[in-house]
């Protein structure tokens, strides 16, 4: 038992639990800094030429979980370890110093009452109309009275006392609403051009449901770079199901729905239509190059119908101006999507259009119900330990001119107020 009692000493110290804040701190930053959930080519390729921090390579990355933190074994375990420490700190001292607040304690003497943190004592000719005053004004207060024969208690603000255990509990709501949503929840980026669509399927295969591009654009500034992304949406129940919502998604504007999240997260470019000379109009995939730039998006296009002397259209944006690259990477020319043909090599090419296509980030956190939950709770103990938690015990002694009143009283928060305010309600009687 007495192992126990100290371990559970040792987990509830408050140093520990700060620390263990600091550590869960430190790594949440690690999993902002570090790209979370991706390939593991991906941080080979990231990390290996030039090493995170100096120290670490992809394959060190991968075995330290630093690609998954928040789900990973270790960060879990600082949760549930945190968590554990908050439990044990409200049932070790939260919870007997609310048992002792709703206990009421009954001083008999006035040498008891004179020991108190703050003490007043007045001369009064009749003790017990001064008391019964005293407890008339207090009752108007809102405070909560005893009265025994000759003297009474009365206290004020004991919900104050349930605030940290508050707190606490709202804590580890939080993080089990963390961990259910790192360990239970879904994460999937897709990119949709216009007219496309997207079928989620449920844990049995089946369709879930569909997401529909109608319409998407890329509003920007003077100098043309984006500031906001918005997509009509429609979301069907299966591929030929009846239209259940209709919607418009935009950076910061996510939609909610049965329990998923869509975010307007990126963009890209998905196709380009062309002619060549007088061929149909075809439309062509694009695919990013980031050895040229961020956000660069081009094709390899041949100019003989044998494939040879191919030529590449790069552009970074749905507008244009789309540049033609010869093999050696010099400009040969700019085309505007809707514009007039341009002979390239002998070949009139010309660009009738350029599909963008929406970055939706779709999210299911089953945990966030619990996170909020966990916020709320926290928030109303915080809001509830601001409160102070006031005792005050009032003894009538003697009669006449030997007559006394003695009051005197406790305060966990801001005593030096209490011991203004408490000449002054005596002075009231």
């Amino acid at each position: 038992m007495r192992i126990f009692q100290k371990i559970a000493g040792l987990i509830s110290d408050l140093r520990l639990a700060i620390g263990l804040l600091l550590v869960i701190a430190i790594a949440s930053g690690v999993g902002t800094a570090i790209p979370q959930k991706e390939s593991e080519a991906f941080y080979h390729q990231l990390y290996d030429p030039k090493p995170w921090l100096g120290v670490l390579h992809g394959d060190g990355v991968l075995a330290f979980q630093l690609d998954h933190i928040y789900s990973s074994n270790w960060f879990l375990g600082l949760l549930a370890w945190l968590a554990l420490s908050l439990l044990l700190c409200s049932w070790k001292r939260q919870w007997p110093a609310l048992q002792a607040a709703l206990r009421w304690i009954d001083y008999k003497s006035p040498r008891q009452l004179s020991k108190l943190s703050v003490a007043e004592t007045v001369p009064s000719s009749e003790p017990n109309v001064s008391l019964e005053k005293l407890e008339n004004l207090l009752q108007s207060q809102g405070w909560q009275i005893q009265r025994q024969e000759g003297r009474f208690a009365a206290r004020k603000g004991v919900l104050g006392r349930v605030g940290p255990m508050l707190v606490h509990a709202g804590l580890v709501v939080f993080m089990l609403g963390a961990a259910w949503g790192s360990l239970g929840g879904q994460r999937s980026e897709q990119f949709l051009a216009p007219g496309r669509t997207l079928d989620l399927l449920d844990s049995r295969g089946q369709s879930q449901l569909v997401i529909a591009v109608d319409g998407f654009s890329v509003q920007r500034d003077p100098a043309g770079r984006p500031e906001q992304f918005t997509s009509q949406l429609r979301l069907l129940k299966g591929e030929e199901g009846p239209e259940l919502k209709q919607a418009q998604i935009s950076v910061n504007h996510p939609l909610r729905f049965q329990g998923i999240t869509l975010y307007q997260a990126d963009w890209a470019l998905a196709a380009i239509t062309v002619q060549l000379g007088k061929s149909p109009l075809l439309q062509l995939p694009l695919q990013p190059f980031p050895q040229l730039g961020e956000q660069i998006w081009g094709l390899v296009l041949p100019t003989r119908p044998d494939g040879s002397e191919p030529v590449l259209l790069s552009l970074n944006n749905e507008a244009g101006p789309v540049d033609v690259y010869g093999p050696d990477g010099n400009l040969l020319s700019q085309l505007v999507p809707g514009g007039d043909p341009v002979e390239i090599k002998g070949l009139p090419i010309r660009v009738e259009s350029v599909l963008p296509a929406s970055g939706i980030l779709l999210k299911k956190d089953p945990g966030v119900p619990l996170v909020y939950a966990g916020f709320a709770i926290a928030l109303t103990g915080g809001a509830l330990s601001l409160l102070a938690t006031r005792q005050l015990w009032a003894i009538g002694e003697g009669v006449g001119a030997g007559g006394r009143l003695h009051v005197a009283g406790l305060c966990n928060r801001n005593l030096t107020a209490f011991a203004r305010e408490l000449p002054e309600l005596i002075a009231q009687v």
